[in-house]
């Protein structure tokens, strides 16, 4: 789930032979639609409001954060 919104870099897991984009790196400079935020895990409801707060994400398997520009 949480390389679905931040992507990954590649190696990051097993599968992941490439690097790939997030859902946040995808809609960065639109709007990213969460529906049933409730219905996930806290953890993974911490991540995404910091995601949201501070406007960066860190990709799975990555040491930097990259700039999101979404609303």
């Amino acid at each position: 789930m949480e390389s679905e919104f931040f992507g990954y870099r590649k190696g990051a897991f097993t599968g992941a032979n490439t690097d790939r984009e997030g859902f946040f790196q995808a809609a960065s400079g639109g709007t990213l639609f969460l529906d049933e935020v409730a219905e996930l895990p806290m953890g993974m409801q911490v991540k995404l409001l910091r995601a949201i707060q501070e406007r960066r994400v860190r990709r799975v398997g990555d040491v930097s954060e990259d700039p999101v520009d979404v609303r």
